[in-house]
């Protein structure tokens, strides 16, 4: 029986730009050998009247336009009924977690949504039943970067993209901590050596250098991401994170 590849469909209203970067390297590489697959679909194909408008002003006033329910109803539904789940990109979303790929990345694929102008209609979100993701907490102009980033993500776990599985395995955000520090040729660069215990060949005393090293990393960089972890908290001065980062975990 045929595996079906991993299948992308992605609604916007500039459908040139992909599959833009994700058509080089591994992605790219990937794509053309049938792994996955990406479709992009031109909303104003669904636009209304002789202009295909795809947009309004917003209800109650305000600046810029809103993107029409009834347009992007109609995209949506062009889209073959099938169990992949239905995306928005949208900076009010949950926050996209590596968790959250893993799990996109076992599935069939993703229907993704790309919004533009000052925002979507809320009656398409609540009736197709559409996930808003966020990328960050900050504003783009459109959800096409966005989505890009997000098929990034995923893509790159796909069995078969990466050359070995533990690639996709031993990185930041997998085991709930940043990564570990890399180190490669030449030994000394700018007066600066690598480690030497990482050069004596004992895998067990490297994997434990590596352990506290990524320990150490998102403690000073992302202590949010260690909240309630006992050996992160024993591994803090005097046993314990500071105040500052206490309130900010516990807040």
């Amino acid at each position: 029986m045929t595996t079906r590849p991993w299948h992308a469909t992605v609604l916007t209203l500039y459908p040139e730009m992909f599959p833009g970067p994700l058509g080089l390297s591994l992605s790219g590489e990937a794509l053309a050998r049938g792994i996955w697959a990406l479709e992009a679909r031109q909303i104003r194909e669904h636009g209304l009247g002789r202009h295909r408008a795809v947009d309004d002003t917003p209800a109650g006033g305000g600046a810029g336009m809103v993107l029409r329910c009834d347009v992007l109803g109609a995209a949506i539904d062009s889209v073959a009924a099938d169990t992949r789940p239905r995306l928005l990109m949208s900076p009010r979303g949950r926050p996209l977690t590596q968790a959250r790929v893993r799990a996109l990345s076992e599935g069939a694929g993703a229907v993704i949504v790309c919004g533009r102008f000052e925002g979507v209609d809320e009656r398409v979100i609540e009736g197709r039943g559409l996930e808003e993701v966020s990328i960050g907490d900050y504003v783009l102009s459109g959800g096409e970067i966005a989505a890009l980033v997000l098929l990034d993500a995923c893509v790159r776990l796909l069995p078969g993209v990466m050359g070995k599985v533990a690639s996709g395995v031993e990185e930041s955000f997998e085991s709930g901590r940043l990564e570990y520090p890399h180190y490669t040729r030449p030994r000394e660069w700018e007066s600066r050596t690598i480690p030497d215990i990482l050069l004596g060949g004992n895998h067990a005393a490297i994997a434990e250098w590596r352990s506290q090293n990524a320990l150490r990393i998102t403690r000073e960089r992302r202590p949010d991401l260690l909240a309630g972890d006992r050996v992160a908290t024993a591994f803090g001065a005097g046993g314990r994170f500071p105040e500052d980062t206490r309130d900010q975990n516990d807040a």
